[in-house]
Protein backbone atom coordinates (compact mmCIF):
# COMPACT_ATOMS: atom_id res chain seq x y z
CA UNK A 1 0.00 0.00 0.00
CA UNK A 2 2.74 2.01 0.76
CA UNK A 3 4.00 2.59 -2.78
CA UNK A 4 0.58 4.14 -4.66
CA UNK A 5 0.49 6.18 -1.57
CA UNK A 6 3.84 7.42 -2.20
CA UNK A 7 3.10 8.10 -6.04
CA UNK A 8 0.17 10.34 -4.95
CA UNK A 9 1.97 12.44 -2.98
CA UNK A 10 4.25 13.05 -5.04
CA UNK A 11 1.76 14.12 -7.53
CA UNK A 12 0.12 15.77 -5.58
CA UNK A 13 3.08 18.11 -4.93
CA UNK A 14 3.96 18.57 -8.33
CA UNK A 15 0.21 19.96 -8.27
CA UNK A 16 1.25 22.27 -5.10
CA UNK A 17 4.54 23.32 -6.90
CA UNK A 18 2.51 24.54 -10.04
CA UNK A 19 -0.03 26.47 -8.11
CA UNK A 20 3.20 27.95 -6.42
CA UNK A 21 5.32 28.94 -10.13
CA UNK A 22 1.86 30.09 -11.16
CA UNK A 23 1.31 32.65 -8.59
CA UNK A 24 4.95 33.83 -8.72
CA UNK A 25 5.05 34.27 -12.33
CA UNK A 26 1.84 35.45 -13.19
CA UNK A 27 1.77 39.25 -14.09
CA UNK A 28 -1.67 39.59 -15.55
CA UNK A 29 -4.10 42.27 -14.49
CA UNK A 30 -7.48 42.64 -16.31
CA UNK A 31 -9.15 46.40 -16.75
CA UNK A 32 -12.20 47.31 -18.20
CA UNK A 33 -9.93 49.68 -20.25
CA UNK A 34 -8.52 46.84 -22.28
CA UNK A 35 -11.48 46.18 -23.10
CA UNK A 36 -13.09 49.54 -24.95
CA UNK A 37 -12.32 48.47 -28.44
CA UNK A 38 -13.77 45.11 -28.72
CA UNK A 39 -16.86 44.20 -30.85
CA UNK A 40 -19.45 43.29 -28.53
CA UNK A 41 -21.20 41.00 -30.40
CA UNK A 42 -18.64 39.24 -31.91
CA UNK A 43 -17.14 38.49 -28.05
CA UNK A 44 -20.89 37.40 -27.00
CA UNK A 45 -20.86 35.07 -30.17
CA UNK A 46 -17.23 33.67 -29.33
CA UNK A 47 -18.52 33.10 -25.48
CA UNK A 48 -21.57 31.02 -26.02
CA UNK A 49 -19.48 29.16 -28.56
CA UNK A 50 -16.66 28.74 -25.96
CA UNK A 51 -18.94 27.44 -23.94
CA UNK A 52 -20.70 24.83 -26.68
CA UNK A 53 -17.65 23.34 -27.60
CA UNK A 54 -16.68 22.90 -23.14
CA UNK A 55 -20.58 20.84 -23.60
CA UNK A 56 -18.94 18.53 -25.87
CA UNK A 57 -16.64 16.82 -24.02
CA UNK A 58 -19.35 15.56 -21.35
CA UNK A 59 -21.13 14.83 -24.58
CA UNK A 60 -18.35 12.72 -24.86
CA UNK A 61 -18.92 10.68 -21.92
CA UNK A 62 -22.27 9.86 -22.60
CA UNK A 63 -21.45 8.67 -26.20
CA UNK A 64 -18.65 6.62 -25.59
CA UNK A 65 -19.81 5.67 -21.83
CA UNK A 66 -22.96 4.38 -23.24
CA UNK A 67 -21.38 1.84 -26.01
CA UNK A 68 -18.72 0.14 -23.44
CA UNK A 69 -19.71 -2.64 -21.00
CA UNK A 70 -21.81 -2.27 -18.00
CA UNK A 71 -18.99 -2.59 -15.96
CA UNK A 72 -16.75 -0.07 -17.65
CA UNK A 73 -19.59 2.71 -18.11
CA UNK A 74 -18.15 4.94 -15.43
CA UNK A 75 -14.04 4.66 -16.03
CA UNK A 76 -14.87 5.63 -19.64
CA UNK A 77 -17.33 8.68 -18.47
CA UNK A 78 -14.58 9.97 -16.54
CA UNK A 79 -11.57 9.55 -18.74
CA UNK A 80 -13.41 11.86 -20.45
CA UNK A 81 -14.54 14.33 -18.40
CA UNK A 82 -11.11 14.58 -16.38
CA UNK A 83 -10.07 16.47 -19.39
CA UNK A 84 -11.81 19.35 -18.68
CA UNK A 85 -8.96 19.66 -15.13
CA UNK A 86 -6.05 18.17 -16.15
CA UNK A 87 -5.66 19.97 -20.12
CA UNK A 88 -7.58 23.46 -18.36
CA UNK A 89 -4.17 23.91 -16.00
CA UNK A 90 -1.71 22.11 -19.03
CA UNK A 91 -3.18 25.05 -21.24
CA UNK A 92 -3.11 27.80 -18.52
CA UNK A 93 0.26 26.93 -17.71
CA UNK A 94 2.33 26.37 -21.11
CA UNK A 95 0.05 24.70 -23.28
CA UNK A 96 -1.63 27.92 -25.01
CA UNK A 97 2.00 29.54 -25.02
CA UNK A 98 3.36 26.36 -27.40
CA UNK A 99 0.31 26.60 -29.39
CA UNK A 100 0.16 30.15 -29.94
CA UNK A 101 3.77 31.77 -28.34
CA UNK A 102 6.31 33.35 -30.71
CA UNK A 103 6.88 30.69 -33.03
CA UNK A 104 10.49 29.10 -33.27
CA UNK A 105 10.54 28.29 -37.24
CA UNK A 106 6.84 27.74 -37.73
CA UNK A 107 7.42 24.42 -35.87
CA UNK A 108 6.50 24.88 -31.80
CA UNK A 109 5.69 28.34 -29.87
CA UNK A 110 8.05 29.88 -26.95
CA UNK A 111 6.90 28.49 -24.02
CA UNK A 112 7.19 31.83 -21.97
CA UNK A 113 5.62 33.95 -24.17
CA UNK A 114 1.97 33.42 -22.36
CA UNK A 115 3.27 31.30 -19.86
CA UNK A 116 0.61 31.43 -16.86
CA UNK A 117 -1.47 33.53 -19.02
CA UNK A 118 0.97 36.52 -19.13
CA UNK A 119 -0.01 38.96 -21.70
CA UNK A 120 -3.28 37.02 -22.46
CA UNK A 121 -6.01 39.80 -21.26
CA UNK A 122 -9.12 41.31 -22.41
CA UNK A 123 -7.49 43.39 -25.19
CA UNK A 124 -7.99 42.17 -28.89
CA UNK A 125 -4.64 40.51 -30.40
CA UNK A 126 -4.31 41.69 -33.90
CA UNK A 127 -3.35 38.30 -35.02
CA UNK A 128 -5.53 36.05 -33.04
CA UNK A 129 -8.12 37.70 -32.15
CA UNK A 130 -8.91 41.30 -33.67
CA UNK A 131 -12.50 41.97 -32.40
CA UNK A 132 -12.64 39.62 -29.27
CA UNK A 133 -10.72 39.89 -25.72
CA UNK A 134 -7.44 37.63 -26.20
CA UNK A 135 -8.66 36.05 -23.39
CA UNK A 136 -11.75 34.28 -24.93
CA UNK A 137 -9.86 32.99 -27.46
CA UNK A 138 -7.50 31.69 -25.58
CA UNK A 139 -10.35 29.89 -23.66
CA UNK A 140 -11.80 28.78 -26.82
CA UNK A 141 -8.82 27.51 -27.99
CA UNK A 142 -8.71 25.42 -24.56
CA UNK A 143 -12.06 23.67 -25.20
CA UNK A 144 -10.42 21.99 -28.72
CA UNK A 145 -7.36 20.88 -26.68
CA UNK A 146 -9.64 19.51 -24.20
CA UNK A 147 -12.04 16.83 -25.73
CA UNK A 148 -8.77 15.38 -28.04
CA UNK A 149 -7.06 12.87 -25.78
CA UNK A 150 -10.56 12.30 -24.58
CA UNK A 151 -11.54 11.19 -28.25
CA UNK A 152 -8.72 8.97 -27.87
CA UNK A 153 -9.62 7.20 -24.80
CA UNK A 154 -12.24 5.19 -27.29
CA UNK A 155 -9.17 3.06 -28.82
CA UNK A 156 -8.12 1.62 -25.58
CA UNK A 157 -11.47 1.70 -23.58
CA UNK A 158 -11.68 -1.27 -20.85
CA UNK A 159 -8.34 -2.00 -20.31
CA UNK A 160 -6.06 1.05 -19.51
CA UNK A 161 -4.98 1.71 -16.02
CA UNK A 162 -6.44 5.30 -15.16
CA UNK A 163 -2.94 6.99 -14.01
CA UNK A 164 -1.30 6.24 -17.32
CA UNK A 165 -3.59 7.39 -18.71
CA UNK A 166 -3.56 10.97 -16.75
CA UNK A 167 0.45 10.72 -17.69
CA UNK A 168 -0.33 9.58 -21.28
CA UNK A 169 -2.83 12.81 -21.30
CA UNK A 170 -0.20 15.15 -20.32
CA UNK A 171 2.21 13.96 -22.24
CA UNK A 172 0.21 13.89 -25.79
CA UNK A 173 -1.20 17.47 -25.08
CA UNK A 174 1.97 19.25 -24.76
CA UNK A 175 4.27 17.28 -27.10
CA UNK A 176 1.29 16.31 -29.97
CA UNK A 177 -1.71 18.35 -30.08
CA UNK A 178 0.53 22.24 -29.42
CA UNK A 179 3.09 21.63 -32.31
CA UNK A 180 -0.07 20.62 -34.69
CA UNK A 181 -2.04 23.47 -33.28
CA UNK A 182 1.00 25.91 -34.25
CA UNK A 183 1.99 24.11 -37.29
CA UNK A 184 -1.79 24.56 -38.67
CA UNK A 185 -3.10 27.70 -36.64
CA UNK A 186 -0.24 30.30 -35.95
CA UNK A 187 0.16 32.75 -38.61
CA UNK A 188 3.90 31.42 -39.05
CA UNK A 189 3.08 27.52 -38.40
CA UNK A 190 4.90 25.61 -41.30
CA UNK A 191 1.39 24.15 -42.56
CA UNK A 192 -0.39 27.17 -42.13
CA UNK A 193 1.96 29.19 -44.42
CA UNK A 194 1.81 26.02 -46.63
CA UNK A 195 -1.77 26.46 -47.27
CA UNK A 196 -3.25 23.65 -45.77
CA UNK A 197 -6.83 24.43 -44.41
CA UNK A 198 -8.45 22.98 -41.15
CA UNK A 199 -11.14 25.28 -40.21
CA UNK A 200 -11.96 24.32 -36.84
CA UNK A 201 -9.69 21.33 -35.92
CA UNK A 202 -10.17 18.29 -38.14
CA UNK A 203 -6.57 17.69 -38.41
CA UNK A 204 -5.35 18.95 -35.48
CA UNK A 205 -8.37 17.51 -33.35
CA UNK A 206 -9.73 14.40 -35.45
CA UNK A 207 -6.78 12.87 -37.22
CA UNK A 208 -4.45 13.20 -34.59
CA UNK A 209 -6.95 11.56 -32.14
CA UNK A 210 -7.66 9.44 -34.70
CA UNK A 211 -3.35 8.26 -35.36
CA UNK A 212 -2.99 8.57 -31.44
CA UNK A 213 -5.77 6.08 -31.29
CA UNK A 214 -4.73 3.70 -33.39
CA UNK A 215 -1.29 3.62 -32.01
CA UNK A 216 -2.96 2.67 -28.63
CA UNK A 217 -4.89 0.54 -30.21
CA UNK A 218 -1.72 -1.25 -31.05
CA UNK A 219 -0.09 -1.30 -28.01
CA UNK A 220 -1.87 -2.15 -25.51
CA UNK A 221 -2.95 -4.98 -27.55
CA UNK A 222 -6.63 -7.01 -27.07
CA UNK A 223 -9.19 -6.89 -24.65
CA UNK A 224 -9.66 -10.15 -22.64
CA UNK A 225 -13.14 -10.34 -23.53
CA UNK A 226 -14.54 -7.80 -26.55
CA UNK A 227 -17.81 -9.37 -27.01
CA UNK A 228 -19.46 -7.16 -24.72
CA UNK A 229 -23.26 -5.60 -25.47
CA UNK A 230 -23.46 -1.70 -24.80
CA UNK A 231 -24.43 -0.91 -21.58
CA UNK A 232 -26.86 1.96 -21.93
CA UNK A 233 -28.18 2.96 -26.06
CA UNK A 234 -29.90 6.03 -24.59
CA UNK A 235 -26.67 7.37 -23.35
CA UNK A 236 -24.97 7.13 -26.46
CA UNK A 237 -28.38 9.26 -28.15
CA UNK A 238 -28.25 11.41 -25.42
CA UNK A 239 -24.12 12.00 -26.16
CA UNK A 240 -24.99 12.25 -29.71
CA UNK A 241 -26.95 15.44 -29.56
CA UNK A 242 -24.81 17.27 -26.79
CA UNK A 243 -22.13 16.81 -29.94
CA UNK A 244 -24.05 18.07 -32.52
CA UNK A 245 -25.08 21.11 -30.45
CA UNK A 246 -21.60 21.72 -29.32
CA UNK A 247 -20.51 21.44 -32.72
CA UNK A 248 -22.02 24.27 -33.54
CA UNK A 249 -19.93 26.31 -31.51
CA UNK A 250 -16.86 24.22 -32.48
CA UNK A 251 -17.12 24.91 -36.20
CA UNK A 252 -19.35 28.54 -36.03
CA UNK A 253 -17.51 29.22 -33.67
CA UNK A 254 -14.30 29.25 -35.49
CA UNK A 255 -15.18 32.06 -37.32
CA UNK A 256 -14.16 34.18 -34.23
CA UNK A 257 -17.07 36.75 -34.68
CA UNK A 258 -20.45 36.95 -35.14
CA UNK A 259 -20.97 37.25 -38.97
CA UNK A 260 -22.28 35.66 -41.92
CA UNK A 261 -18.96 33.10 -42.10
CA UNK A 262 -20.13 31.88 -38.83
CA UNK A 263 -23.92 31.19 -40.14
CA UNK A 264 -22.11 29.39 -43.34
CA UNK A 265 -20.05 27.16 -40.93
CA UNK A 266 -23.35 26.67 -38.81
CA UNK A 267 -25.10 25.49 -41.94
CA UNK A 268 -22.87 22.90 -43.62
CA UNK A 269 -21.73 21.94 -39.79
CA UNK A 270 -26.20 20.74 -39.89
CA UNK A 271 -26.19 19.54 -43.19
CA UNK A 272 -23.23 16.95 -43.35
CA UNK A 273 -23.68 15.21 -40.43
CA UNK A 274 -27.75 15.11 -41.37
CA UNK A 275 -26.15 13.82 -44.74
CA UNK A 276 -23.83 11.25 -42.83
CA UNK A 277 -26.56 10.22 -40.76
CA UNK A 278 -28.74 8.94 -43.08
CA UNK A 279 -26.07 7.24 -45.71
CA UNK A 280 -24.83 5.31 -42.55
CA UNK A 281 -28.15 3.48 -41.89
CA UNK A 282 -29.32 3.59 -45.13
CA UNK A 283 -26.15 1.62 -46.61
CA UNK A 284 -26.35 -0.59 -42.86
CA UNK A 285 -30.15 -1.62 -44.62
CA UNK A 286 -28.35 -2.01 -47.84
CA UNK A 287 -25.52 -4.66 -47.46
CA UNK A 288 -27.95 -6.56 -44.85
CA UNK A 289 -27.89 -5.22 -41.22
CA UNK A 290 -30.63 -3.66 -39.42
CA UNK A 291 -30.84 -0.12 -39.21
CA UNK A 292 -29.84 0.91 -35.50
CA UNK A 293 -29.93 3.51 -33.23
CA UNK A 294 -26.42 3.37 -32.82
CA UNK A 295 -25.63 3.38 -36.29
CA UNK A 296 -27.17 6.66 -36.27
CA UNK A 297 -25.34 8.41 -34.05
CA UNK A 298 -22.48 7.19 -35.28
CA UNK A 299 -22.94 8.34 -38.62
CA UNK A 300 -24.16 11.94 -37.23
CA UNK A 301 -20.67 12.05 -35.37
CA UNK A 302 -18.75 10.92 -38.68
CA UNK A 303 -20.21 13.99 -40.56
CA UNK A 304 -19.54 16.41 -37.73
CA UNK A 305 -15.49 15.37 -37.84
CA UNK A 306 -15.77 15.16 -41.62
CA UNK A 307 -16.91 18.89 -42.33
CA UNK A 308 -14.85 20.31 -39.54
CA UNK A 309 -11.73 21.27 -41.43
CA UNK A 310 -14.14 22.34 -44.44
CA UNK A 311 -16.63 24.03 -42.58
CA UNK A 312 -16.48 27.63 -43.79
CA UNK A 313 -14.62 27.08 -47.06
CA UNK A 314 -17.59 25.11 -48.63
CA UNK A 315 -21.11 25.41 -49.99
CA UNK A 316 -23.98 23.76 -48.13
CA UNK A 317 -24.72 21.24 -51.32
CA UNK A 318 -20.87 20.35 -50.79
CA UNK A 319 -20.69 19.89 -46.98
CA UNK A 320 -23.62 16.87 -48.20
CA UNK A 321 -21.37 15.57 -50.33
CA UNK A 322 -18.57 15.37 -47.61
CA UNK A 323 -21.00 14.12 -45.24
CA UNK A 324 -22.16 11.44 -47.31
CA UNK A 325 -18.24 10.27 -48.55
CA UNK A 326 -17.09 10.14 -45.16
CA UNK A 327 -20.23 8.15 -43.72
CA UNK A 328 -19.10 5.70 -46.38
CA UNK A 329 -15.70 5.44 -46.13
CA UNK A 330 -16.07 5.19 -42.27
CA UNK A 331 -18.78 2.53 -42.49
CA UNK A 332 -16.47 0.51 -44.63
CA UNK A 333 -13.33 1.02 -42.30
CA UNK A 334 -15.37 -0.03 -39.41
CA UNK A 335 -16.13 -3.24 -41.73
CA UNK A 336 -12.81 -3.97 -42.52
CA UNK A 337 -11.58 -3.04 -39.10
CA UNK A 338 -13.78 -5.53 -37.66
CA UNK A 339 -11.88 -8.24 -39.84
CA UNK A 340 -8.65 -7.92 -38.49
CA UNK A 341 -7.00 -8.33 -34.86
CA UNK A 342 -6.81 -4.73 -34.13
CA UNK A 343 -8.94 -4.23 -31.11
CA UNK A 344 -9.56 -0.19 -31.13
CA UNK A 345 -12.49 -0.72 -28.40
CA UNK A 346 -15.03 2.38 -30.11
CA UNK A 347 -13.56 2.24 -33.39
CA UNK A 348 -11.76 5.86 -32.78
CA UNK A 349 -9.67 5.59 -36.14
CA UNK A 350 -12.44 4.34 -39.02
CA UNK A 351 -14.13 7.01 -37.39
CA UNK A 352 -12.02 9.93 -36.60
CA UNK A 353 -9.05 9.18 -38.12
CA UNK A 354 -10.48 8.16 -41.43
CA UNK A 355 -13.19 10.81 -41.24
CA UNK A 356 -10.88 13.40 -40.51
CA UNK A 357 -9.40 12.40 -43.39
CA UNK A 358 -11.63 12.44 -46.08
CA UNK A 359 -12.90 15.70 -44.67
CA UNK A 360 -8.99 17.09 -44.92
CA UNK A 361 -8.67 15.78 -48.65
CA UNK A 362 -12.30 16.89 -49.45
CA UNK A 363 -11.96 20.85 -48.26
CA UNK A 364 -8.85 20.76 -50.87
CA UNK A 365 -10.94 19.46 -53.90
CA UNK A 366 -13.99 22.25 -52.79
CA UNK A 367 -12.77 24.83 -50.47
CA UNK A 368 -13.76 28.04 -52.61
CA UNK A 369 -11.42 29.61 -54.92
CA UNK A 370 -8.73 27.90 -53.88
CA UNK A 371 -10.11 24.06 -54.70
CA UNK A 372 -9.12 21.45 -57.00
CA UNK A 373 -12.33 21.72 -58.64
CA UNK A 374 -11.71 25.30 -58.92
CA UNK A 375 -8.48 24.10 -61.04
CA UNK A 376 -5.71 24.82 -57.91
CA UNK A 377 -4.40 21.22 -57.33
CA UNK A 378 -1.93 23.31 -55.13
CA UNK A 379 -3.68 23.08 -52.13
CA UNK A 380 -4.53 19.17 -53.20
CA UNK A 381 -1.25 18.81 -53.00
CA UNK A 382 0.09 20.07 -49.67
CA UNK A 383 -3.28 18.92 -48.15
CA UNK A 384 -1.76 15.40 -49.12
CA UNK A 385 1.96 15.93 -48.12
CA UNK A 386 0.13 17.20 -44.19
CA UNK A 387 -1.55 14.31 -44.06
CA UNK A 388 1.30 12.26 -44.45
CA UNK A 389 3.34 14.11 -42.03
CA UNK A 390 0.75 14.81 -39.60
CA UNK A 391 -0.02 10.85 -39.65
CA UNK A 392 3.47 10.01 -39.13
CA UNK A 393 4.01 12.80 -36.58
CA UNK A 394 0.99 11.81 -34.31
CA UNK A 395 1.40 8.02 -34.76
CA UNK A 396 5.28 8.00 -34.23
CA UNK A 397 4.84 10.48 -31.43
CA UNK A 398 1.85 8.57 -30.23
CA UNK A 399 3.82 5.20 -30.00
CA UNK A 400 6.48 6.45 -28.30
CA UNK A 401 4.66 8.20 -25.73
CA UNK A 402 2.60 4.77 -24.77
CA UNK A 403 5.97 3.10 -24.61
CA UNK A 404 7.44 5.92 -22.25
CA UNK A 405 4.53 5.41 -20.27
CA UNK A 406 4.84 1.83 -19.89
CA UNK A 407 8.40 1.63 -18.67
CA UNK A 408 7.54 4.45 -16.21
CA UNK A 409 3.90 2.69 -15.17
CA UNK A 410 1.71 -0.47 -15.85
CA UNK A 411 -0.70 0.96 -18.95
CA UNK A 412 -2.90 -1.90 -18.83
CA UNK A 413 -4.89 -3.33 -15.80
CA UNK A 414 -4.06 -6.81 -14.70
CA UNK A 415 -5.89 -9.36 -16.13
CA UNK A 416 -8.51 -9.69 -12.92
CA UNK A 417 -8.86 -6.28 -12.94
CA UNK A 418 -10.08 -6.34 -16.52
CA UNK A 419 -12.25 -8.94 -16.10
CA UNK A 420 -14.01 -7.11 -12.43
CA UNK A 421 -14.13 -4.16 -14.69
CA UNK A 422 -12.17 -0.78 -14.42
CA UNK A 423 -15.29 0.56 -12.61
CA UNK A 424 -14.92 -1.10 -9.41
CA UNK A 425 -11.47 -1.85 -10.07
CA UNK A 426 -10.06 2.13 -10.57
CA UNK A 427 -12.39 3.32 -8.94
CA UNK A 428 -14.59 1.72 -6.77
CA UNK A 429 -17.60 3.06 -8.06
CA UNK A 430 -20.53 1.26 -10.12
CA UNK A 431 -23.78 1.28 -11.80
CA UNK A 432 -25.55 -0.39 -9.02
CA UNK A 433 -29.10 -1.05 -10.42
CA UNK A 434 -27.36 -3.01 -13.84
CA UNK A 435 -24.84 -4.34 -11.61
CA UNK A 436 -27.82 -6.32 -9.58
CA UNK A 437 -29.23 -7.47 -12.65
CA UNK A 438 -25.74 -8.74 -13.53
Amino acid sequence: MGKPKNRWIVIFSILVGLQIVSLISSSTTFSIEEASTIDKADTAWMIVATAFVLFMTPGLSFFYGGMVGWRNVISTMLQSFIALGVVSLLWYLVGFSLAFGESYHGLIGNPLTYFSFNNVGLAPHPDFSPTIPFLIFALFQLKFAIITPALITGSFAERVKFTSYLLFMVLFSLLIYCPLAHWTWHPEGFLRKWGVLDFAGGTVVHMSAGFAALAGAFVLGKRQNNNHQPANIPFIILGTGMLWFGWFGFNAGSALAANGLAVQAFATTNMASASAMLTWVLFDALVGRRISAIGACIGAVVGLVAITPAAGFVSISQSVFIGFAAALVSNLAVYYKNRTSLDDTLDVFPCHGVGGIVGMILTAVFAKDVGAIYGNFTTLQYHLLALVIVGIFTFGGSWIIYKVVGSITRLRVSKEEELLGLDISQHAETMEAKSAMG
